[in-house]
């Protein structure tokens, strides 16, 4: 795949296809042989489907030749996690316990890509069973940082953010139970959406939690988050926990001014114990919102520290009723970071895990009266320290089996609270890894992120440089 071709944009190479500027099947071949050329050095990939993407390209040309495009994603190239479920192909939720699983349904998200036009390259790698943040798998090891191989792509969506990073496919499904597509696509350096609560159908999807499991996305830039997100997003009666709530023309809203927006910048919690060098590249992104008339507003978040604790609680429950009769028949088919992360939700006794879920609404309603009183959203960082080197992360497990929950500290709360994130490249830290902050809106507002983090990439300069 030429370094032009894979740095273009998802719209770029859609706009590209339905002018006949380029083929479907050019940009398939040439995503394929750009992944098989980087799977040894990034192991992004589970399976890569060669002949099937092929095929489906050939009949996106002839549907354009005919006049017949299916839509505004057509002929373009993408990939996802594997856990996202098509019928007929091997789905492995990077665990052993899945290894010769063949779904007998296809994922809703996945049906709407299909109708939208874009061809589906494979599994992408992740954690096993989405249970840990540094992207580790018994089937196929982890997947490899683009920007230093030596380091974690995070988790637990790592195939989806590396293979967008380095330029092989045009956008990603990712899941997010507690952060797992904001970490990857922030220290991957690309734009990543948890969406609210019910935004996504979660119809094929493995679960890990029934509360707080998103479907998200991954993309390029934030533009492409916009197009994939309209595509995927509304109500599925196949799924009963998805929003009725109507779906934006999220690309249509982009360009709108931000000028007078406020934004809310917590006091507490969320800068508690930043490294300098990423605390300099989060104010950075502050003085770029001032620079396009966005006002910076101090504001209180009602403690978030509980906020993680509880989500912690209603994840690990619920995994571990999902995992059960598995643990029982099968334990040893698991890691033991994943085991031992499971099992401990065990320990939780009945009530805690109620008053957990029916925390949520009150805590909710709390945050949005309070920390969201008289702003438009929340700033906050992605990540408070480096990146960690995936031997160093296999060293420490050796001696403790969980290292996950600091990582979650931005993101969880979040999570609990079942609003729509978006994570922004912001630069690089000190070791030349990416930083990025997170924005964070009211239920549905992710019409109002995607404008905000656009302007912040055009203002920024935001540019399409492959990490490899």
């Amino acid at each position: 795949m030429s370094q032009e071709l894979s740095s273009l944009s998802l719209v770029e190479t859609a706009k590209a296809i339905a002018t006949k500027q380029l083929s479907a099947l050019e940009v398939t071949q040439a995503c394929v042989a750009r992944a098989e050329r980087l799977q040894d050095k990034l192991n992004c990939f589970i399976s890569l489907d060669r002949a099937g993407s092929e095929d489906q390209a050939r009949r996106a040309d002839r549907l354009a030749a005919e006049g017949k495009a299916t839509g505004p994603l057509h002929g373009v190239p993408v990939a996802h996690k594997d856990m996202f479920y098509r019928r007929g192909r091997a789905v492995t939720c990077g665990s052993r316990l899945r290894q010769g699983f063949f779904p007998g349904f296809t994922a809703t998200a996945l049906d709407r890509l299909d109708s939208a036009g874009a061809i589906d390259l494979g599994g992408l790698n992740m954690s096993e069973f989405a249970c840990n943040p540094f992207g580790f798998n018994v089937l196929v090891g982890p997947a490899r940082n683009p920007w230093n191989p030596e380091y974690i792509a995070g988790g637990s969506s790592s195939g989806s953010a590396v293979a967008v990073a380095a330029g092989i496919v045009f956008g990603s499904l990712g899941s997010d139970t507690g952060g797992s597509v904001r970490f990857p696509a922030a220290i991957c350096g690309v734009p990543g959406l948890k969406p609210t609560d019910g935004r996504i159908s979660r119809h094929g999807m493995m679960k890990l939690s029934f509360s707080l499991d998103n479907a998200g996305v991954i993309a390029r830039s934030v533009q492409d988050l916009a197009r994939l997100l309209r595509a995927v997003a509304g109500h599925d009666t196949l799924d009963p926990t998805s929003a009725m709530a109507p779906v934006f023309d999220y690309e249509a809203t982009l360009d709108s001014p931000v000028a007078g927006c406020r934004l809310g910048i917590p006091r507490n919690y969320f800068r508690e114990g930043i490294a300098d060098d990423i605390r300099q590249r989060i104010d950075g992104s502050l003085e770029v919102f001032q620079s396009m008339g966005v006002e910076l507003v101090d504001v209180d978040v009602p403690d978030p520290s509980a906020m993680e604790a509880l989500a912690t609680t209603i994840i690990l429950s619920e995994a571990a009723t999902i995992h059960a009769q598995w643990l029982a028949q099968r334990g040893d088919d698991y890691t033991p970071v994943v085991r031992e992360r499971i099992s401990f939700g065990f320990s939780f006794t009945a009530t805690k895990y109620v008053e957990a879920l029916s925390l949520r609404g009150r805590i909710l309603a709390e945050t949005l009266a309070t920390a969201f009183a008289g702003v438009d959203a929340l700033h906050t960082p992605m990540t408070l320290a480096a990146v960690p080197k995936i031997a160093d992360i296999e060293s420490s497990l050796r001696i403790k089996s969980d290292l996950s929950f600091d990582i979650g500290h931005c993101t969880r709360p979040i999570n609990y609270l079942g609003l729509p994130a978006l994570s922004v490249p912001c630069g690089v830290s000190d070791d030349g890894l990416p930083v990025a902050f997170q924005l964070v809106g009211r239920p549905f507002a992710e019409h109002l992120l995607l404008n905000l983090g656009h302007a912040y990439e055009k203002e920024a300069g935001h540019t399409k440089l492959l990490p490899i």
